[in-house]
């Protein structure tokens, strides 16, 4: 028989909040919602308070602003989480500004026991304690004794029966030495941050005491809906970029839909892997891509393709129109200039599990590293690390594009340096054969699977990429001298 205390969970309410906490917020612990000015404290807090309130679950919600309540409801009810029917009912707003103003802490402390005794929440909230800080500086207040007051009302609600919040500003040096850090059970850290014109929000779970919770900080957006929180894709220990969890045998293949490139490519490109398609503008690579979707659609595997460069209007051929508008391929439109990794992470994983996507197609690269904010574009390579491991981990099977300068006296893979991302790559390129420009693609790499070493040429018609001669064999034939093997 064990002696084990269970302690419940509650759900937030929050998009994602609920996996950074490992599962949801302990019942009945203290916790501190903390942050830059403007980063989103009150609205998490009332959005978990509205998630969570009923009839059953009380909410009661102290504000030491010097606003009226109104005015903080009038800007939060254009959230589609506020319902008004819940005021006065299921949730209690008390302004302690009056009390304040008077300058007795222990008379704003009997006050907060009194509210709490007489409607016997399950929640209590206290925001924002900058109000307290400016009155205690106003009223000449040592510091120890606004301290004392931090400290008592700390101690008070870890003992009340609720779980309870406190929401405040507080800055590195101050968390440091303030006793409230001390006393709290979870601490919820909140940033904003100016990067160029992109703005960036981020959240830190700082401490959850009795579970573990994901470390690092996450992206989240303030949207129309509310607060939704993209948790940080983490490599898993012994995971690899290129083997999903139920490893690669490379017995299963998967068609490319160009008639002769899965003979190029050893038989087809193994199942979960991911495939560089590189080459300069207007050599093919989107076409490519789009037939590879095409193919999968036609073999019942569904795909979804996010498109950094193009509407998804100017990316889609008449073809793959019809398989989106029919459901089978599902278009993520990502021309945001403020995109996080995670944020894109989410957003296709989400299409993935929901169309059951055996396919995905991110084109371009190029695009992507513009679109996203810069503290993601400086990192480029690790993020689009974590990306593709945490894609490649659930099996699906990936095609990147990647926009490439051929300046026909080098041959490169990647403007990035992250071709090694890649299990397989297909390099397109232009030569110039009697005074024409034709197009020519080879294999370069397929991971732990033989491959053709063949340059050969291709012509993109309205039926799609026709793959033609061996170069060598259409020289030979356009000079009228014997094929040479370069």
């Amino acid at each position: 028989m064990s002696n084990k205390v269970n302690i419940r969970r509650l759900a937030t309410g929050v998009p994602g909040l609920d996996n950074l906490l490992g599962g949801g917020l302990p019942e009945f612990s203290f916790n501190l919602i903390a942050g830059t000015p403007g980063s989103g404290k009150t609205t998490l807090a009332h959005q978990i308070m509205f998630s969570q309130a009923n009839s059953d679950n009380r909410a009661l919600f102290f504000t030491v602003l010097g606003e009226p309540v109104l005015k903080m409801l009038r800007y939060q009810q254009q959230f589609p989480f506020f319902d008004i029917n819940k005021v006065n009912d299921s949730i209690r707003f008390v302004n302690l500004s009056s009390d304040l103003l008077e300058g007795n802490f222990d008379q704003v402390l009997s006050r907060i026991a009194e509210e709490v005794k007489s409607f016997a929440p399950s929640m209590v909230f206290v925001d924002s304690f900058r109000s307290v800080v400016q009155s205690a500086k106003q009223m000449k207040h040592g510091v120890s004794e606004l301290q004392q007051f931090v400290q008592q009302l700390g101690m008070q609600m870890t003992t009340w029966q609720a779980t309870t919040f406190l929401i405040g500003e507080y800055l590195t040096p101050e968390s440091e030495s303030s006793p409230v850090f001390t006393v709290a059970d979870g601490i919820l850290w909140l940033t904003q941050n100016m990067q160029r014109n992109s703005m960036l929000r981020k959240i830190q779970i700082v401490k959850m005491r009795g579970q573990a919770q994901v470390p690092g900080l996450h992206t989240f957006r303030i949207s129309d809906k509310g607060i939704q929180i993209f948790p940080r894709a983490i490599i898993q220990k012994g995971s690899t970029v290129g083997i999903p969890t139920s490893a690669i045998t490379g017995e299963q293949r998967v068609a490319m839909g160009v008639a002769g490139l899965d003979e190029m490519l050893g038989g087809g490109l193994p199942a979960g892997y991911s495939l560089l398609v590189v080459g300069p503008s207007g050599s093919g690579k989107t076409i490519l891509a789009t037939e590879f979707l095409a193919e999968g659609v036609r073999r019942g595997e569904p795909g979804v393709i996010a498109a950094f460069e193009k509407s998804p209007n100017q990316l889609l051929s008449n073809q793959l129109h019809t398989l989106v508008n029919e459901g089978h391929v599902g278009v993520i439109d990502t021309r945001s200039l403020d995109l996080s990794i995670d944020e894109t992470l989410h957003d296709l994983i989400e299409m993935i599990t929901r169309m059951q996507a055996k396919r995905v197609v991110i084109d371009s690269l190029s695009g992507f590293e513009l679109a996203l904010a810069p503290e993601f574009s400086e990192d480029f390579r690790g993020s689009l690390y974590r990306m593709v491991a945490e894609l490649t981990s659930m099996g699906v099977t990936i095609l990147m594009t990647s926009e490439l300068e051929d300046r026909y006296t080098d041959l490169r893979f990647s403007p990035f340096g992250s071709a090694f991302l890649a299990d397989a790559i297909i390099v397109q390129r232009y030569i110039e054969i009697a005074g024409q420009f034709k197009r020519v693609f080879s294999v370069v790499k397929v991971r732990g699977s033989e491959h053709s070493k063949d340059i050969r040429l291709f012509d993109i018609t309205d039926q799609g990429i026709i793959v033609g001669e061996v170069l060598s064999e259409y020289a030979g034939i356009m000079t009228g001298r014997p094929a040479v093997t370069p």
